[in-house]
């Protein structure tokens, strides 16, 4: 069997680095931080201790490089709202449906305990401030003014509302993904109704 070159040695780390953050989004999202284990998130990923390791020194280091994913992702899909077509109202609609993917609930979660969890590390806490609430509403606050001019939006703060709005979606993933039977995910036509101004004859 001919040895791997540099090119499938990489794609194999990439895929084992893959593999184990995939395992520790789903450990760390259910226990926390101080009761999530190296051990259990090596057993979910299908790997040694040792292999797990040789990836990341520290649960700590794992933690941090999960959230500082998470964070740069939420940011980032934030900012594809003025990608999307339409006029405002639509487009808060198709980011609320793509925020509502059932797949991005671990995410949500996560971030939960890392912002609530005893014994989240200092460099976790430093990037949870630079990813303030404030930074995520100054990112919608255009789209959500021009939907107050067009009279598509509710004629309060609009600060404020984004800050509903945000806190609704990230409460109704983080309750998603524990699982619990009697919740689901609202459609987003009717979290919108929250948001929306009186409709026009």
């Amino acid at each position: 069997m001919a040895p791997l070159n540099d090119e499938q040695l990489h794609q194999i780390r990439d895929e084992r680095r893959e593999q184990i953050k995939t395992a520790a989004i789903q450990i760390f999202a259910k226990k926390g931080i101080i009761n999530a284990k190296m051990s259990m998130i090596a057993e979910t990923a299908g790997i040694s201790n040792g292999l797990l390791y040789h990836y990341f020194k520290s649960k700590d280091e794992l933690f941090l490089s999960l959230i500082q994913e998470a964070m740069a992702e939420t940011e980032a899909a934030l900012r594809s709202i003025y990608a999307f077509p339409g006029t405002p109202i639509e487009k808060i609609r198709a980011l609320t449906a793509e925020i509502l993917d059932e797949s991005g609930s671990p995410y949500f979660m996560l971030i939960h305990q890392a912002r609530t969890s005893d014994g989240v590390p200092e460099k976790v806490k430093q990037l949870l401030e630079k990813y303030s609430m404030k930074v995520f509403i100054d990112i919608l606050l255009p789209v959500f003014q021009e939907g107050q001019r067009a009279g598509e939006l509710a004629s309060d703060d609009p600060a404020e509302l984004i800050a509903c709005y945000l806190s609704v979606l990230s409460g109704v993933m983080v309750v998603h993904s524990n699982g619990i039977d009697d919740y689901r995910i609202p459609k987003a036509d009717m979290l919108l109704r929250l948001i929306e101004g009186a409709k026009r004859d």
